[in-house]
């Protein structure tokens, strides 16, 4: 017999009894001491009260008892079934039926107070689980406050989810219990839907292992409740619950059923979200190698051709070459050779960059110094451009000398592509007022690009829609490089409209302070 069951018939029993066996005091007081007649309507008060307290079986005992105690102790003759007056067969009728109607009155009133109660606290219960849900970052992040719900309003010793179930492997992923999670009993009660609105039950299983009861306890009940997506299996919802507690009735039953159904839910919209985000990964990194095939491939092929031309030129014994032509040839070759060594570096460069394995060593330098060796290079490309360099007033910056001569080189070298003949080129450096960092400006007064495109200057394989180059288009890399040495330093990198018509790239880094003993410039 249910514990929970017998406790409460336990209570209804002396309640009823105490009410009944006071209600016959009063009666018999004021029907014998102050000779009022008939006040065997006392007696409905009894029933009532069993009616707040026990169920409509209950009632209709005590009203029962109650027509029977009257009966027997206080009409005449007394302390036998016999009523000698004809009229108080009427007062004992109108007392059994009263009785029972007020009872069950009472007992419906009763019923429904308990329901709404019961309704209200799995409507509490779902909206807090759904609030989890609805505000959740991910859903393994909120289980463990759910399974707190279901415990504490389901009245189970203990709750947790698993999934990723396969045979006897289950992942728990939420529990409310302490220490290790307990194994699948092997005897446990799995929830069974119903088509349509018919009420789910629990069906006793068993799985055919041999393990001890020791991890549950002896006196534990099992439930399962599976979690689906469609036809798909995520996992089950487990309740503990002890046996002197009673089963699990119809609230707690539809509280289990509508979160596992929830969570199963959630769980598999993580899953669809996370796997339509590595498609949009994969995607795009399909889109990035052919976007880096077709700009490396056509930016290697030009100028290889130029020095196969050249090469075959000074090869051919049939060409006759003067000393100045062979040599402008061979600069050519050169000039072509360094071009490919610049793909080259900027694709190793971005690609550690990305990966993080940049080994950075810094040490302060002087701009003007850092750099002249990094300007005589680019002049070869800036040959017929007006070069102007402004560097000698900015303090020293605090940076690693290779990555800032990448940089710098870089940064040239997307002029002389994109700047036609006799455009003026800057390079100017100035400390920032009220921040440790010193701009490096490169600008120029080429045709500049559209404001709309200059925050995506740095992004890679990023080319500007319809800009012809000075002398090629360029890779969409080295601005990308750009700004991954850049933040490598420590510092940051903006495109603007230049002063001088076209495009200007500020680069941020961090100052070194002035050496000891010297002062700042006026």
């Amino acid at each position: 017999m249910d514990p929970l069951r017998v406790r409460a018939a336990f209570r209804t029993t002396l309640i009823g009894a105490a009410a009944l066996g006071a209600a016959t005091v009063v009666v018999a007081v004021l029907q014998d001491r102050f000779g009022v007649p008939n006040p065997s309507s006392v007696y409905i008060l009894a029933v009532a009260a069993v009616a707040l307290v026990g169920g409509r079986v209950a009632v209709l005992v005590a009203a029962v008892l109650a027509f029977l105690l009257y009966d027997f102790l206080l009409v005449d003759p007394r302390r036998a079934f016999t009523v000698a007056d004809p009229g108080e067969w009427v007062n004992l009728v109108l007392l059994l039926a009263i009785g029972l109607l007020v009872g069950q009155l009472a007992a419906l009133l009763r019923l429904r107070q308990d329901t709404a109660v019961a309704r209200e606290r799995e409507a509490r219960a779902l909206f807090s689980v759904s609030r989890e849900l609805a505000t959740r970052p991910s859903t393994l992040d909120v289980l463990p406050g759910i399974v707190a719900i279901v415990r504490d309003e389901a009245r189970l010793t203990r709750a947790y989810i698993s999934v990723d179930e396969v045979g006897a492997n289950r992942r728990i992923v939420a529990d409310t219990g302490r220490g290790d999670a307990p194994p699948e009993p092997p005897g446990h009660r799995v929830l069974r839907r119903r088509p349509g609105s018919e009420p789910a039950e629990w069906v006793a299983v068993h799985t055919g292992k041999r393990l001890g009861r020791e991890r549950t306890g002896p006196g534990t009940e099992t439930y399962r409740v599976a979690m689906m997506a469609g036809e798909r299996p995520i996992g089950s919802l487990w309740a503990l619950r002890a046996r002197e507690d009673g089963p699990l009735g119809a609230v707690e039953t539809r509280l289990l059923a509508a979160v596992a159904d929830q969570v199963a839910q959630a769980l598999e919209q993580d899953r669809l979200t996370a796997a339509a985000r590595d498609a949009e990964v994969a995607r795009r990194s399909d889109d990035l190698k052919s976007a880096l095939l077709e700009s490396v491939s056509h930016d290697l092929r030009t100028p290889l051709a130029s020095i196969r031309a050249a090469a075959g030129s000074l090869i051919d014994e049939d060409v006759e070459l003067a000393a100045e032509d062979r040599r402008a040839t061979a600069e050519m070759i050169d000039r072509e050779a360094d071009h490919l060594n610049r793909i080259v570096t900027n694709l190793l460069d971005l690609s550690r960059v990305e990966a993080g394995a940049l080994r950075v060593e810094r040490d302060a330098y002087d701009l003007d110094d850092l750099l002249e060796g990094t300007i005589d290079r680019a002049r070869r490309r800036l040959v017929d451009r007006r070069l102007e360099l402004a560097l000698g007033d900015a303090p020293p910056v605090d940076v690693d000398a290779v990555l800032l001569d990448q940089i710098v080189a870089n940064l040239l070298d997307n002029a002389a592509k994109y700047t036609p003949p006799g455009a003026l080129v800057r390079v100017a450096a100035a400390a920032l007022p009220g921040e440790d960092l010193v701009r490096l400006t490169v600008e120029d007064s080429g045709p500049g690009v559209p404001d709309g495109t200059l925050t995506s200057l740095f992004e890679k394989f990023y080319r500007v829609p319809g800009r012809s180059g000075g002398s090629r288009g360029g890779t969409g890399v080295g601005l990308a490089v750009v700004r991954g040495l850049t933040e490598a330093l420590g510092g940051r990198v903006a495109a603007r409209r230049s002063a001088l018509g076209g495009l200007a790239v500020d680069v941020d880094l961090p100052a070194a302070g002035w050496p000891p003993g010297s002062e700042p410039p006026a």
